[in-house]
């Protein structure tokens, strides 16, 4: 389980020795907190203590000359009128874009996919659709192929992540709405309307700047196992994937190839498994509403809330404020999400592997470099963490990936992705521990099952037709005797 879920960091340093041990930084006024009266800030722009955090604006802003500070009061202005839901996605959305156009760590900078690249990408994920079809008995389910700038898949992921951080940010915002007495609360309106703007805020700036960074590393639209891009859509990044293989020894093309045969696996799973979608959102928005609000906590800050010094709510929000509850229906939350999604990965782990073993010399490399990325906490791991307060163990990923592959020796491709026929079917957590005893056990057959109670519900159908037959023969008989 992460320590820092829901994106709002660690909570800040606290001295030894009360005030007086406290650290003096000649940017933040002697130790008094920051100076940045807001708690956040864009990257690059003063924000995350740098340069500029002596301006309490430029951590949103920038630096603020004449030209710049009528935009500056404005986006303020926007961003203390919002009125939307849990999540200030405008705001997530502009920061995130300005953290792809400011490059990552590396110095690697964001530009326009040329024609050469996409015709790479189209090529690779044909011969990917093509390779697969020996070692799955799911159709392709990618009807185009496309190559994204980190900007773009910015773009076209914020509906997925919105759908994921939503329900975690909703429980927040309500309870920013639910500290105060009833009586007391119609007084308080614009007081708490200001709150939860600041909290869609801040929500909007922290996932903001972890998809920006996200967007600088991911390979493709399905890198932490969840259909983050528009459905039958297989996508590929090709600045990361260069960024990715640089120092692997390995040539470009089979580099984007073994990652064109991951992306393509997961695009068949998810449009020919109807189920699996909701079925993992749901196991999220499940684990979201497991998370408890310290309300003790929220209504000290309600009660000493000073609209001019916002960045109170940040720092309980770094405080922990936000943690998921320690119960039997949380934990059992957060099993069924993490076996649902190291089954998805141990499935595109084994087919991909079982049709680049024969065909790529690197296939081995590649394999054991995505799994050590993982092994590792990688960027996707991480992001997901930080978002919505849990960690995708790796040990899952290969006890799935073995179970898969077993099942393949056992059963055969057809008998292996019959499982994906209902949820009920699939290996659970238990079996995962146990691959073998459920590789050799017996299983339920859901096609009779789903056969008669198909059938019970059509009768009354049938009745009806029937009757209705009759009558209209009836009826037919009497215009004839007339």
């Amino acid at each position: 389980m992460s320590d820092t879920p829901f994106g709002f960091g660690l909570p800040p340093e606290e001295p030894d020795d009360g005030d007086e041990g406290k650290k003096k930084d000649p940017q933040s006024g002697g130790g008094q907190g920051p100076a940045n009266p807001f708690g956040f800030g864009t990257p690059g722009a003063g924000g995350f203590g740098g340069p500029g955090a002596d301006n309490p604006f430029a951590a949103m802003f920038g630096s603020l000359n004449p030209t710049d500070l009528g935009a500056a009061f404005q986006q303020l202005g926007q961003m203390l009128s919002y009125e939307g839901g849990p999540v200030n996605w405008d705001m997530a959305k502009q920061i995130a874009r300005q953290t792809v156009s400011q490059g990552t760590a590396e110095g690697s900078k964001d530009a326009s996919v040329g024609p050469a690249d996409r015709r790479a990408v189209e090529e690779a994920v044909r011969l990917a659709d093509l390779w697969l079809d020996d070692a799955t008995s799911l159709p392709s389910g990618a009807h185009s192929a496309v190559a994204w700038s980190r900007a773009e898949w910015v773009e076209a992921t914020l509906p997925a992540w919105r759908e994921l951080v939503d329900p975690v940010a909703e429980r927040v915002g309500n309870a920013m709405g639910d500290v105060l007495p009833e009586e007391m609360q119609a007084m308080a309106g614009p007081l708490i309307g200001m709150m939860r703007s600041m909290g869609g805020a801040m929500f909007g700036t922290q996932i903001g700047q972890a998809v920006g960074v996200l967007a600088g590393e991911v390979v493709g639209s399905s890198d932490i196992g969840l259909p983050l891009g528009p459905a039958g859509r297989a996508a590929l990044l090709p600045l990361n994937i260069e960024t990715f293989g640089k120092d692997l020894g390995v040539s470009q093309e089979e580099v984007r190839l073994y990652l064109a045969l991951r992306e393509a696996a997961h695009q068949r799973l998810f449009a020919h498994v109807p189920w699996l979608r909701s079925h993992l959102f749901g196991a999220v928005d499940g684990y979201a509403r497991g998370i408890k609000v310290d309300t003790g906590k929220l209504e000290d800050v309600v009660g000493q809330f000073d609209p001019q010094n916002p960045e109170q709510l940040q720092e309980a929000l770094q405080q922990g404020m936000f943690q998921p509850e320690d119960t039997p229906e949380q934990k059992a939350a957060l099993a069924r999400l993490e076996t649902a999604l190291a089954l998805v990965e141990g499935w595109v782990d084994a087919v991909v592997h079982a049709a680049a073993k024969p065909r790529l010399s690197s296939a081995d490399a590649l394999r054991e470099t995505l799994r050590r990325r993982r092994a590792s906490g990688g960027p996707a791991e991480q992001t997901f963490a930080t978002l919505i307060g849990l960690e995708l163990r790796p040990r899952r990923l290969r006890d799935a990936s073995r179970l898969w592959a077993s099942l393949t020796d056992a059963r055969g491709v057809d008998g292996r992705d019959a499982l994906w026929a209902h949820p009920d079917m699939l290996p659970t957590a238990t079996d995962l521990d146990d691959p073998d005893g459920f590789v050799h056990r017996e299983q339920i057959d859901f096609s009779e099952l789903d056969k008669m109670l198909g059938e019970a519900a059509g009768k009354p159908d049938l009745k009806k037709k029937d009757e209705g037959e009759g009558r209209s023969e009836g009826e037919s008989k009497g215009d004839d005797t007339e």
